[in-house]
């Protein structure tokens, strides 16, 4: 995925699994990335209210699930049984589709050793159940994808311990792409920063540094080329299929006759 306007190789990551065209944070999401080539999966944790590891984003079920209910009130035998197929967005497309155990996901990838994780860890959850037992149980499970996993969070202490008592590559999340956030992050050199777009300044190269920039809530090619050109290394999509479709028709023209 290279162009003469951006010399760096850039990497899709799958926001939240194939999410534009499927229910987002789902196995099915996460297999139809798979299936469409991409090596990298990013997808949310929250804990159930007994300690298990769940992939959801929101606490509240309404938008996906369409119906009341919080995720960190529910048992992880309830929140299995909750149909998560997002009817108001994705209309009858889907049916019965189930927020997922994060140990369903590591089972998903297991054998897949091309694939690379994002396990992006919660506040919501961090708030409620603290860091200490929401960290301890989301390692615990992806232990076994170690060596190809990286814990990320908006919440430094969270990555810093999943670290320190890990072992596990860590990303931040920038809450705002500022000084202040700056000097936090050149102190604690995580090996990857994630950076809504619309947080970064209009021009210029990203700040340079021992980690790797992923930019997400990215969907068309030319806004992709140009974070490339300023220095991101991956790009974070939920349109996937979109994307890959863009990045090859550039690559078949631009290739000699």
């Amino acid at each position: 995925m290279n162009s003469a306007a951006s010399p760096r190789f850039i990497h899709l990551i799958a926001h939240r699994g194939n999410a534009r065209d499927f229910p987002e944070n789902t196995l099915p999401a996460l297999q139809s990335a798979i299936d469409l080539g991409v090596r990298f999966l990013e997808f949310d944790i929250q804990l159930s209210c007994d300690g298990v590891p769940m992939v959801v984003h929101d606490a509240e079920l309404a938008r996906t699930a369409g119906v009341p209910g919080n995720v960190l009130d529910m048992s992880a035998a309830e929140l299995a049984g909750v149909d998560v197929s997002e009817a108001q967005r994705l209309g009858d497309r889907f049916s019965n589709v189930r927020i997922p155990l994060l140990r369903d996901v590591v089972e998903l990838v297991a054998e897949r050793r091309e694939i690379t994780l994002f396990a992006e860890i919660k506040r919501a959850s961090l708030r409620r159940f603290g860091h200490e037992l929401v960290v301890q149980r989301v390692l615990e499970t992806l232990r076994p994808m170690r060596s190809r996993c990286v814990v990320i969070s908006f919440d430094l202490p969270a990555i810093h311990m999943a670290r320190q008592h890990g072992g596990f590559s860590v990303g931040w999340c920038l809450s705002e792409y500022d000084a202040h956030s700056r000097l936090k992050f050149e102190a604690l050199k995580p090996e990857f920063l994630f950076c809504d777009h619309e947080k970064l300044p209009p021009g210029g190269k990203l700040w340079r540094g021992p980690w790797r920039w992923a930019i997400y809530e990215v969907d068309t090619l030319e806004r992709a080329l140009d974070l490339g050109a300023r220095g991101a290394d991956f790009i974070e999509t939920m349109a996937v299929e979109r994307m890959i479709a863009a990045f090859r028709h550039k690559s078949a023209a631009s290739a000699p006759a």
